[in-house]
Parts: structure tokens; C-alpha cells; sequence
């Protein structure tokens, strides 16, 4: 009996995570999580002002790699009126800043499970999220956003987003 306790002891030990996450509040870097999360939520603030240039000041000044992937239900309705329609769109940060600051309309982002892992160096954001435009989502999917430590502080550097219902 004291063989098995110890062997289900020492199971739970090795099935733990190889690498916890640094969204926690602790943690060698928990300076860094929180000067990430200030990001995050001035990329929402910014939106709702529809303040583009704070927006646009979020990011790398001089690399933009910004993708939209359509998830299946969407792009079966995309294809059906519009078979010529790629899955995968290359947008950029500064047509986003633009749309924002030019809508004429309420826009907001929600953003649900923000997960942050960094080295203190680079950065990982993950987070699911709603795209609201005069208060209807237009939009819902799944967001990850790659940052790097620049000399004036976190930045993000590209964005992956899905596009769904």
C-alpha cells in the first residue's frame, strides 16, 4: 500500500507542467507580466477612445506581421459567396490604427483567459476575445500576440488573430 501512495506521489510529481506560465503575479519576471498586462489594457482603452496613434504606439514602429485565419465555419461561408476568398489575410497594425481612429461608430475589443508567458525578453499573449462594432460582435475568436522588450519598453511585435461567428 505504501508502494503504491508513493508511486501515485511521484506520478502526480512528473505529470506537472515542464514550464509553468508567468501570467501568474509571482514569478521571476511578475515585473514584466505587469508592464504586459498595462499593454493589453491600454490596447483596449485605446480602441474604445478609437485613439490610433496610442494604438499605433503599442507596436514595433518599423515590422508589421499581422494575419487573420478564418475558422472553418466561417470560411465554409465565405467560400460559398465568395470562392476566389483566401483564408489567411495579411492586414497590418497601421490599417488597423486607421479603421479605429476613422470609425464612425462605437468599437470595443473584450478580451477573455489572457494567458502571459515571458522570458523578459520576448513575450507571448494569448487571450480569446469578442470584436464589438455599436455594441454588436462582429467578430469572436482567438488572439495571440508575439512582444519583444524594446528600449522603451514592451511592444508588440505581430499578431495572429481567428475569425468567427
Amino acid at each position: 500500500m505504501r508502494a503504491v501512495l508513493s508511486f501515485l506521489v511521484l506520478a502526480v510529481y512528473l505529470a506537472r507542467p515542464a514550464h509553468a506560465t508567468d501570467s501568474s503575479a509571482a514569478g521571476p519576471h511578475a515585473a514584466d507580466v505587469k508592464a504586459i498586462q498595462t499593454i493589453v489594457e491600454q490596447f483596449k482603452a485605446a480602441i474604445v477612445a478609437r485613439d490610433g496613434k496610442t494604438l499605433g504606439n503599442l507596436f514595433v514602429q518599423d515590422h508589421d506581421s499581422w494575419l487573420s485565419v478564418a475558422d472553418e465555419a466561417k470560411w465554409a461561408k465565405v467560400k460559398a459567396v465568395k470562392p476566389q476568398a483566401r483564408k489567411v489575410l495579411p492586414s497590418s497594425w497601421k490599417k488597423f490604427a486607421e479603421f479605429i481612429q476613422q470609425s464612425d461608430k462605437p468599437v470595443e475589443e473584450r478580451f477573455y483567459n489572457v494567458r502571459i508567458d515571458t522570458n523578459g525578453a520576448v513575450a507571448s499573449v494569448w487571450f480569446d476575445f469578442d470584436f464589438l462594432i455599436d455594441g454588436k460582435v462582429t467578430n469572436r475568436g482567438s488572439e495571440s500576440w508575439q512582444m519583444v522588450r524594446a528600449e522603451d519598453g514592451w511592444k508588440i511585435s505581430s499578431m495572429l488573430y481567428s475569425v468567427g461567428d
